[in-house]
């Protein structure tokens, strides 16, 4: 294997790897590829992504191991009985409001509404384990796709998780990006999801009237030694957005 290949190669924080994934799963939403229908072959794969085809198997390989979609031999690779379920949303599978929105094949754009630094309350204290009135940063964002409000996120970290001035960063990009180049690695989530209405003072102040129902998921992501790194309320548009389970014997 070449130090070329792409088990080394990243794009920030996120892998090639990673990102063909991303953008294979983006382009079966975008297509509305059915189970059955057929995934471009791996050439066209390498063409249309400017990636190498080391990159692109890998990348096929995780979605076979999900199950979205399957190969059949000497045939190519075609979308899964499940495939249409698993590309809208896996609740067994972590992920970034970002990388969500661009799987489902949205252009990702983000509004910065407050960026603060508080005392943590009993709610926060007891999600990130961490003390009662310890330092923490509070910021909440509205997530468009295609320049429509799609998803707002309070989120909630550590003060010590992200130093530096707080006006000295850019708040609109992933905000598990941010903690991974501070050697926070979320990989995974304690969640709770629920159906509810914004918090009228959003409504109000942000232009969000008449939006709802929103569906709400409430996670404690959790980092590769299981600390407790970030707490996050995600509201996420009900008529945009589902999440879907995969049941089996």
């Amino acid at each position: 294997m070449s130090v070329k290949e792409e088990k080394v190669e990243t794009t920030g924080h996120e892998s090639v790897v990673d990102r063909v994934y991303h953008q294979i799963r983006g382009l079966i939403v975008s297509t509305g590829l059915k189970p059955g229908d057929q995934l471009p072959t791996e050439s066209e794969l390498v063409d249309l992504y400017g990636a190498s085809r080391s990159t692109v198997r890998e990348s096929l390989r995780l979605l076979e191991q999900e199950g979205t979609v399957h190969a059949v031999q000497g045939h190519g690779r075609f979308i899964s009985a499940s495939g249409a379920l698993r590309v809208e949303r896996p609740m067994t599978k972590y992920e970034s409001i970002t990388e969500v929105l661009t799987g489902l094949g949205y252009h990702v754009t983000s509004a910065v509404l407050e960026v603060t630094e508080a005392k943590a309350n009993e709610e926060e204290a007891q999600a990130l384990e961490i003390e009662p009135e310890a330092d923490v940063i509070r910021l909440l964002r509205i997530r468009y796709g295609d320049e429509r409000p799609l998803v707002v996120s309070a989120n909630t970290v550590p003060r010590s998780a992200l130093p530096g001035p707080i006006n000295h960063r850019d708040w609109s990009g992933s905000l598990t990006e941010a903690l991974a180049a501070h050697g926070h690695y979320v990989n995974s989530a304690l969640a709770t999801m629920s159906a509810v209405q914004l918090p009228s003072e959003w409504e109000e102040k942000y232009n969000l009237e008449g939006l709802g129902p929103w569906l709400l998921g409430t996670e404690v992501g959790l980092t590769r030694n299981n600390t407790r790194i970030l707490y996050a309320k995600d509201y996420h548009l009900g008529s945009e957005i589902t999440f879907s389970v995969v049941r089996r014997r």
